[in-house]
C-alpha cells in the first residue's frame, strides 16, 4: 500500500517537473531569438559603414576590404584590419542564428537545445525570467516533456525491478544446484 502510494506519488512529481520544465522551452526559445535580434540590429549599425566603403569602392566584397586594410603600409589600416574581420565574423555568426530560428518552434527549439551560440546561450541563462505562459506551444512543450519523463522514468523501474529479479533467480539457480 505505502509502496504503491510512492509509486504513484513520485510519478506525479516527475510529471509535475517535466511539464514546468516543458512549458520553460517556447519562452527560453523566444527570449534566446529575442537576443540574437538584439545583437544583431547592433553589429549591422556596426557594420553598415564598413559595408558603405567596400560597396563604393570593392563591388560590396567585405573580404576585399579587409584584404585592402591588411596589405596596406599605413599602421592604422594594418590594425584595423582585425577589427574589421572581427566585426564581419560576428555578423555572418548572427546571421547564421538568426537563419536557423527562422523555422517553425520546434526546429528552434532544437537548435537552441542542440547547437545554439555558446556566448548567446550562456547570456540567455543569465538573464532568463522563468515564466509560465500559457499557450499552445507551451502546454505542447509541457506535455510531451512530462510525458516522455514519466516513460522514461517507467521504464528505469521496470529495467531495475527485472534485472534484480534476474539476479535473484540466478542466486537461487546457483544455491539450488548445490
Amino acid at each position: 500500500m505505502i509502496l504503491s502510494l510512492l509509486k504513484t506519488t513520485s510519478r506525479l512529481f516527475i510529471f509535475a517537473g517535466g511539464l514546468l520544465l516543458g512549458i520553460q522551452v517556447p519562452s527560453f526559445v523566444d527570449q534566446y531569438e529575442r537576443r540574437i535580434d538584439a545583437h544583431y540590429l547592433e553589429v549591422s549599425a556596426n557594420i553598415s559603414g564598413f559595408q558603405s566603403t567596400a560597396d563604393l569602392l570593392f563591388s560590396g566584397n567585405l573580404q576585399a576590404l579587409i584584404s585592402y586594410y591588411t596589405d596596406s603600409n599605413d599602421l592604422v589600416f594594418e590594425s584595423d584590419a582585425q577589427s574589421i574581420r572581427n566585426i564581419v565574423d560576428r555578423y555572418q555568426r548572427i546571421s547564421s542564428e538568426r537563419e536557423a530560428l527562422s523555422g517553425n518552434l520546434f526546429f528552434a527549439a532544437m537548435h537552441v537545445i542542440l547547437d545554439a551560440d555558446d556566448e548567446f546561450i550562456d547570456e540567455t541563462f543569465e538573464q532568463y525570467g522563468y515564466t509560465v505562459p500559457l499557450n499552445m506551444f507551451a502546454i505542447e512543450w509541457g506535455l510531451g516533456i512530462a510525458l516522455f519523463l514519466t516513460i522514461i522514468s517507467d521504464l528505469g523501474v521496470l529495467g531495475c525491478v527485472k534485472c534484480a529479479g534476474l539476479i535473484t533467480r540466478r542466486k537461487k539457480n546457483q544455491l539450488k544446484s548445490l
